[in-house]
């Protein structure tokens, strides 16, 4: 039976409108390289199955429980995160003209709050900025490094802008940074975050990271393989090495990035085997890469592209629930528009991890 026919309730109805002529192959495919069984898969007591016997400190836990058990998918498994550091990452006015209400901090803890969030990432000044009012109202994702782009030419290069006792001092739930892996400077922000993760463990905070790809070589005969799955995968797997309690990723739109660019080693097995030709498997590849699902992964949401945003988001989380990932981290789509169809986007997002009908491939 054609999956636009099982309509057990009226979120599924809305999904599969938006999925569109896309619904039957991404709600109907299952994962066979890879099967669920072999994942620690989101769920009610998912902070204590996957760090409950890892060695951080009870007041890690606390934190990651505040994470997982704020919002509207409080103690499901699954997050959906506001972050918005993107006036340093790209220029507050490529940001925020959009929708200038966002130059004020306030509205993008508001927008968080009445969104129903699990958290708010930001940066040290927009979340120190509030950090009174709001830091026991919802949990903050402090972020401390990010790329500035004001210096020109502009690079690839992660610079602290806040350190991890400003985080913990605001109350924060977890500090957020950024490695650009395959860049020039990868080195020196692996060891750098390393040390500030450890630091954010031994104060009892979670640790939340940005694995990005980054490197001019990763585009190959006018193909862009920074999202491809095996090079996002092995990115992922470096940020769980360096005890990434949360790994941020974009969603893999292809796969074969190591055997286009012909370096480094990979196994034939990624490329048909474990890991078939489908975004879903594409995704599974990502989240397997994060310890099997002990570090818990989240999809970006991408730039805000208009009309299909909508569409565009629920199928993002489609496939990220469907992969067995946790949840969405988006900013841009909902940011840059009225603050009341941002909160919509994000109910859009929350109801497709709310969705029983949407399952784990």
């Amino acid at each position: 039976m054609a999956i636009v026919e099982r309509t057990g309730s009226g979120a599924i109805d809305r999904i599969v409108e938006y999925l569109g002529n896309e619904a039957d192959n991404l709600l109907s495919f299952t994962c066979k390289g890879i099967p669920k069984e072999q994942l620690m898969l989101p769920g009610p007591d998912h902070v204590a199955e996957a760090w409950g016997l890892s060695d951080r400190k009870a007041p890690v836990l606390v934190n990651l429980q505040r994470l997982f058990g704020s919002g509207r998918l409080a103690n499901t498994g699954y997050l959906s995160i506001l972050p918005v550091d993107q006036g340093v990452e790209h220029s507050a006015a490529a940001s925020f003209a959009p929708n200038p209400i966002y130059f004020d901090p306030e509205n993008i803890v508001r927008l968080a709050i009445e969104a129903q969030c699990n958290a708010v990432a930001s940066t040290v000044g927009v979340l120190g900025s509030l950090a009174r009012k709001y830091a026991h109202k919802i949990p903050f994702i402090a972020k401390i490094n990010h790329n500035e782009l004001l210096t020109y030419p502009n690079k690839f290069q992660q610079i602290l802008f806040g350190n991890v006792e400003q985080a913990w001092e605001m109350g924060a739930a977890a500090v957020g940074a950024t490695i650009y892996f395959g860049s020039e400077d990868a080195d020196r922000e692996i060891v750098e975050i390393s040390e500030a993760f450890h630091q954010a463990h031994e104060l009892g905070l979670a640790t939340v990271l940005w694995a990005y790809t980054r490197n001019d070589a990763f585009k190959k005969d006018g193909v862009d393989y920074h999202t491809s799955a095996d090079l996002t995968g092995q990115a992922n797997h470096l940020a769980a090495t360096i005890q990434a309690d949360v790994v941020k990723q974009k969603q893999a739109t292809l796969n074969g990035g190591y055997k286009a660019i012909n370096f480094g080693k990979t196994s034939p097995k990624v490329y048909g085997e474990l890991v078939t030709d489908n975004p879903i498997d594409w995704n599974r590849w990502q989240v397997v890469n994060c310890y099997s699902g002990r570090a818990s992964l989240i999809n970006s949401g991408g730039e805000s592209k208009g009309v299909n945003d909508f569409a565009d988001a629920a199928r993002t989380a489609v496939i990220n629930k469907r992969a067995g990932g946790s949840g969405l981290i988006s900013g841009r789509k909902t940011f840059q528009r009225p603050m009341k169809e941002g909160i919509e986007l994000f109910r859009t997002i929350q109801d497709v991890f709310l969705c029983p009908e949407v399952t784990v491939a």
